[in-house]
């Protein structure tokens, strides 16, 4: 029996930390319902097309964080469409919303609305700043209230180089996986007193959480420095390189002499007899000069042969993968990337695993509306009732 068998969801959620949440609780069995607008989630179209190459007819996004539910299409900007809700909320154990406070309130979809439908109703929120202060209502998406307000997007660049844009998704996914964590916890708790509660979780949080050391620094009154240039770096063995192929790779060893005899015994290459780099102080005297001569040192093999050598020291270090590298064996045997259910797609799993607990394979993201005539039957709405509420618009069903 899977870990969450039995346990009903409703995703009223887009874009994109409150769906992958839900997919996390589908993957270890939970039934996922997706409640849609009509017309569909808008994230099932491709916002930015790529530029070149192969397109695939979905939207990647999409089959990520839409994967392992079924799809009711309800209008709940109208009042009908509310009262559906209401129903269907007596019968499940959590309740997922990433809508702003107000538009929850102008839906109907407010704990305080939903909450006494059913006392054992977990409902999670998911905002772009928080429920509370100036901005609670101000909508987000990770590069604005995670990347770019946490200061991250300040940070991670080099010197005078304009902030960097965040990759898609970047802050949305380890969001979804706090608001993932909330819910656990609310479950745990409902074990103990039989009680549901709110929770919730923002991308402004999520933010602050991944910036927390240099933003605790800041906190403390320390000034907190934007990345220097690579060749400037004062850390040379926790740098990157670029290889004889143009590939890069990455060095973090802890510049201790023990350590640095591995590594040099590793690289075996005379311009590291230096006595420049003799011992710790120097190293660190002469940073800038070690960086120059690694480039050299780096730039004289593959990184196939870099990566041989260095993995037959032990000292850490890393490759700077493309996209081109992925898969690879260690994210496919590793359980990290997986089938589908329906066919031999890989996708990202949920980035945990537990003991003895087999994940549920995912299946794609189902059609808009797919399974709103079964879901509102298992809901105990009569074919009379069904059939009326799809005449009125209410319900969009698949047919």
């Amino acid at each position: 029996m899977a870990l969450f068998d039995g346990l009903k969801v409703i995703e009223c959620a887009t874009y994109i930390a409150g769906p992958s949440a839900a997919s996390v609780l589908a993957e270890f069995g939970a039934d996922v319902v997706k409640i849609e607008a009509p017309g569909g989630d808008p994230y099932r179209a491709r916002s930015i097309p790529p530029t070149s190459g192969y397109v695939h007819p979905r939207n990647p996004g999409f089959m990520l964080d839409g994967r392992s539910r079924r799809s009711i299409v309800l209008d709940l900007a109208r009042a009908e469409g509310q009262a559906v809700l209401r129903r269907l909320i007596a019968q499940v154990d959590v309740f997922i919303t990433n809508s702003p406070p107000d538009v929850r309130r102008k839906l109907g979809v407010t704990y305080e609305a939903l909450g006494p439908e059913n006392p054992r109703l977990i409902y999670a929120a998911f905002t772009g700043y928080g429920e509370r202060g100036p901005d609670r209502n101000r909508p987000g998406f990770d590069v604005t209230a995670w990347w770019a307000r946490s200061g991250m997007m300040h940070l991670v660049r080099a010197a005078d180089a304009v902030p960097a844009r965040s990759l898609g998704g970047m802050g949305d996914h380890p969001s979804g996986m706090a608001l993932y964590a909330a819910i656990a916890t609310a479950l745990y708790q409902r074990e103990r007193t039989g009680r549901g509660m709110a929770v919730g979780s923002s991308l402004l949080a999520n933010g602050l959480w991944a910036n927390a050391s240099q933003v605790q620094a800041r906190l403390l009154g320390e000034d907190v420095a934007v990345q220097p240039p690579r060749a400037q770096s004062r850390h040379p063995l926790r740098n990157h390189y670029r290889c004889a192929d143009g590939k890069w790779l990455i060095l973090s060893i802890v510049p201790d002499q023990r350590r640095w005899e591995v590594f040099k015994r590793a690289v075996a290459s005379p311009m590291l007899d230096d006595p420049l780099f003799a011992t710790v102080a120097s190293r660190t005297e002469h940073a800038l000069v070690l960086t120059e001569v690694l480039d050299v040192v780096f730039a004289a093999a593959p990184r196939a042969d870099w990566v041989a050598a260095l993995e037959r020291s032990g000292i850490v270090f890393g490759i700077v993968a493309e996209m081109e590298d992925i898969p690879d064996p260690q994210m496919t045997e590793s359980g990290a990337l997986v089938p589908f259910a329906d066919d031999a797609l890989l996708t990202v799993s949920a980035p945990f695993w537990v003991e003895g607990v087999e994940k549920v394979a995912p299946t794609h993201a189902p059609e808009a509306g797919a399974d709103s005539e079964a879901v509102l039957r298992e809901a105990g709405f009569a074919a009379g009732e069904i059939e009326a509420l799809i005449a009125a618009g209410v319900v969009g069903a698949r047919r």
